[in-house]
């Protein structure tokens, strides 16, 4: 279990909260009687469940259903947004870990409903029925928007979890899987298979998802296309914006300069201050 940190600053009120997180925190394990969405407004998030772990930048919200139990890690300091649903609106929800792409509505209405509305009582009294019909508006969005390939699923067979650690340890080794099925003691036939039938990819398409987790990790914290795509296993960066842009949807350079923008003042929360 990860040992949580304590966020810069936080608000929080019955149906949500906002959290500004120093790059690196941690909270501890939890899960809530509620689903809830994730969002970062600023940074990077990982949420890490029993099943995989989620990558949530900028323009993707995360879904975890009642009772997963989890936690979340900040990549940069990072603004996060939780807005909790009731059941009978997260009805049309997937029932596992899910990633959404956030579109101009869908962020617009996680930033309003985690905004400066709900910094004390009278306010939120005043715009319940409001927040209301954004929530349906909100989950109505969500039902139209595919799921994103950000979820890395966890191995659970013992020889798959070693080839893991290997590649967590090292997301840019190239290293073939005949090779690494010798270091493990599986054959690469074995592990192919099982990568397929208990992960539900081919270990290129699990391999590249963790390179795609890492730099986003890696963008976040400032680094510049050329490094990232060689600390991730690409041998030029032309490559690696291909195989980026095919699973984001935009170039890691667009990524990082076009992610939305100042949203810290709609929160009420203040832009966290540099190292002293």
């Amino acid at each position: 279990m990860p040992v949580g940190r304590q966020p810069l600053e936080s608000r929080l009120w019955p149906s949500g909260g906002a959290h500004l997180w120093r790059s690196g925190g941690t909270s501890s394990a939890h899960s809530h009687p509620r689903g809830h969405l994730v969002y970062a407004a600023r940074g990077v998030l990982s949420v890490h469940t029993e099943s995989g772990t989620s990558i949530v930048p900028a323009n993707r919200v995360a879904w975890i259903p009642a009772g997963f139990t989890h936690h979340h890690r900040a990549h940069g300091d990072t603004d996060m947004r939780i807005e909790f649903l009731p059941a009978s609106l997260a009805r049309p929800l997937p029932g596992h870990p899910a990633v959404f792409t956030a579109s101009g509505l869908v962020r617009e209405v996680l930033l309003t409903l985690s905004g400066a509305r709900n910094h004390d009582r009278g306010a939120r009294n005043r715009y319940r029925a409001a927040h209301a019909r954004l929530r349906r508006v909100l989950v109505d969005e969500l039902q139209e928007a595919p799921e994103q390939a950000l979820q890395l699923p966890e191995p659970r067979d013992d020889r798959l979890q070693a080839v893991a650690r290997i590649l967590y340890d090292n997301p840019a080794d190239n290293t073939a899987l005949a090779e690494l099925g010798r270091s493990v003691g599986a054959g690469a036939r074995t592990l192919s298979r099982l990568f397929h039938d208990e992960l539900g990819m081919t270990f290129h398409e699990w391999r590249t998802q963790l390179r795609i987790h890492h730099a986003l990790v890696l963008l976040a914290e400032g680094h510049d296309t050329t490094r990232v795509a060689h600390a991730s296993g690409w041998a030029n960066p032309s490559s690696f914006i291909a195989a980026f842009s095919t699973i984001m949807g935009t170039t890691p350079g667009r990524y990082r300069s076009g992610s939305p923008g100042n949203v810290r003042q709609r929160a009420g929360l203040h832009e966290p201050q540099p190292h002293p």
